[in-house]
């Protein structure tokens, strides 16, 4: 699969990663309420420029990767969220395909990252990706029981770039 299928729900459109995402991924990925909660800094428009042709590149390579979330088909990105390989530095390795979202802050505590996960996660079981995993800061309690309404259980918890993240699987 070269780029990522459309898929739709009743409120979201989840779709490829498309050059003009630049400026709306960039300022997510500089709001503290995005970066914050995940333990990261705030990313340069430069590092999300590199970050946007990563999912891109990820569906040519292995065939799954990350979609932009929109309000619509034409509109600008709210989010992102997918698969990924990111070969992070754990230890033990992730062995898995690991799961990712991110939403905007205006849309939090309102079921979109749910409601866009749950497309995600059909899309991948629907695709023989049944077992994924994901890490997520055991101090970010929304992302948490996301994970656990997603089916995400707890295996280990990891150090990894000064914080601990719990390691889950679904």
């Amino acid at each position: 699969m070269l780029h990522a299928p459309m898929l739709s729900t009743d409120r979201l459109v989840l779709d490829r990663h498309r050059p003009d995402d630049l400026d709306a991924l960039a300022a997510l990925w500089a709001d503290p309420a995005v970066y914050g909660p995940i333990g990261v800094a705030a990313r340069s428009r430069e590092e999300v420029w590199i970050r946007l042709l990563r999912h891109v590149g990820m569906w040519a390579t292995f065939g799954y990767g990350s979609w932009a979330v929109r309000a619509s088909r034409d509109g600008p990105a709210v989010g992102e969220l997918g698969l990924i390989e990111a070969r992070r530095a754990l230890d033990p390795p992730l062995t898995l395909p690991e799961m990712g979202w991110m939403i905007a802050p205006e849309l939090h505590g309102r079921g979109f990252a749910g409601e866009a996960m749950g497309a995600a996660l059909a899309w991948s079981d629907a695709n023989g990706i049944a077992r994924t995993t994901c890490i997520i800061g055991t101090d970010n309690a929304p992302s948490l029981r996301l994970a656990a309404r997603l089916g995400y259980r707890p295996l280990r918890e990891a150090p990894y770039h000064g914080k601990t993240v719990a390691v889950l699987e679904r």
